[in-house]
């Protein structure tokens, strides 16, 4: 059952019109039954955090909140070294996003932006087999760069104790505090806040659908700002006869390792090359057979290699897909990025893998899934700064302009007082 390979028509779609109706991630069912989760924490705080920890997770807390200075930890030299490097790539990429507050006069008045940062974050880290170390990296560092000054990790309790990765990582970003409580109650409680675990006004990092339905919920009602609704990892590559098919399959299947519900879709102008990466797949199955079946479905059910007349239109194309992540293998890959518009991060090059994006040279890896690029983009310092405008006034300018808020406020029915506070202070200088 070879990976579906589609001929290709930009101006007649029906070939390959499945793959733009990718919806994002069902979140319905899990959003019940998250709902009451976090009703329940709403009200009863710490009670129904231990009991549903004890109830999905088999484990009594104790303590809900750690403090991981406090902690022993032995993460092998070599490890550190990983993380450590990757550390420094990250913050010298985002350290290049701070923003300064500026000012500008129009009209003779004193106009002008200022960068504040939220007030705090939640990162949650997935435990057991999927555990994320790197979105730590990628959650923490653009907060602390923005000016964030209360940060907490979030994170499901372990048997045995949390995961020394993840404890280390938290004392190097110097991170105080430690929630060790998962899913959506774990959400829930630094959403509301509860008697021990302090409430965060904006949450992101990668979770199950139970936790993305409980931050989509959150989110939805105003509570708390997430990083983006997320959806199934996804890759999008635009080759054309110069790509090396070994690649490609294998970055094709860099996405399915992340779950059957991921997908690859290959957009090129070339079939011999769709059909020397449909053979590479095939091969990289039988070589690597490691979660065989998980890739296989990601593979054989989410994904596809369509054959397009023309580069111009594989962008096109990508254009309205919007990936999360998008490779350019092409011959001239800056110029095919020109035309791109929608895309969570770009991968330029034969030698730019999504995988280096993940975890080491230094862009962020929490990005927009399922369309999602077309309205909103990485994580990064921007994402935790608002913008606060000012302005100052000058009585010239109050009294030169009052006659257009006097017409305005008159127009939309509201010069009783709108327009009433400008007209007092403009007859008054008149005396």
């Amino acid at each position: 059952m070879p990976v579906s390979i589609v001929q290709a028509d930009i101006n007649n779609p029906s070939g390959f019109q499945h793959l733009l109706k990718k919806a994002k991630e069902d979140l319905s069912s899990a959003k019940e039954k998250v709902i009451p989760i976090i009703h329940s924490v709403r009200e009863n705080g710490d009670k129904s955090v231990r009991e549903f920890t004890e109830k999905f997770d088999s484990i009594r807390l104790d303590s809900l909140v750690l403090d991981p200075r406090s902690i022993k930890t032995n993460v092998p030299q070599e490890i550190q070294t990983a993380f450590l490097t990757a550390k420094r790539n990250i913050e010298e990429f985002h350290h290049a996003q701070k923003r300064e507050s500026w000012n500008v006069t129009v009209d003779g008045n004193l106009l002008g932006v200022k960068y504040t940062p939220i007030p705090s974050l939640a990162v949650y880290a997935p435990g057991g087999t999927a555990l994320y170390p790197s979105s730590v990296l990628m959650g923490i560092i653009p907060a602390k760069i923005a000016g964030v000054k209360e940060i907490q990790l979030v994170t499901p309790p372990q048997k045995g104790g949390l995961p020394d990765i993840l404890v280390w990582l938290a004392q190097i970003l110097e991170i105080d505090r430690i929630v060790t409580v998962g899913g959506a109650q774990g959400i829930a409680a630094v959403a509301y806040g509860t008697e021990t675990i302090p409430k965060s006004e904006f949450v992101v990092g990668p979770g199950n659908s139970f936790v993305a339905a409980a931050k989509s919920y959150l989110a939805g009602i105003g509570l708390i700002g997430i990083d983006s609704p997320a959806g199934p990892s996804e890759v999008c590559i635009i080759a054309d006869e110069s790509a090396n098919p070994k690649w490609v399959a294998c970055d094709m299947l860099s996405q399915a390792e992340h779950g059957e519900d991921s997908s690859a879709v290959l957009l090129t102008t070339s079939k011999e090359l769709a059909e020397a990466v449909s053979k590479e797949l095939e091969i990289a199955f039988v070589e690597r057979p490691k979660r065989l079946a998980m890739k296989k479905k990601a593979i054989y059910e989410n994904s596809c290699i369509c054959i397009f007349p023309s580069i111009d239109d594989c962008v096109i194309f990508s254009n309205l897909l919007a990936p999360e992540h998008l490779e350019i293998q092409t011959k001239d890959p800056h110029s095919v990025f020109k035309g791109i518009e929608h895309a969570g991060s770009v991968f330029l090059g034969n030698y730019s893998p999504v995988a280096m994006g993940d975890y080491i040279s230094g862009t962020n890896h929490i990005l927009p899934t399922a369309g999602g690029s077309r309205i909103y983009s990485s994580l990064g310092v921007d994402s935790f700064l608002k913008r606060v405008t000012y302005q100052e006034i000058t009585k010239e300018s109050l009294n030169r302009l009052y006659p257009y808020v006097k017409l305005m406020s008159e127009l939309e029915g509201l010069d009783e007082e709108h327009g009433t506070s400008v007209k007092v202070r403009y007859e008054e200088d008149l005396k």
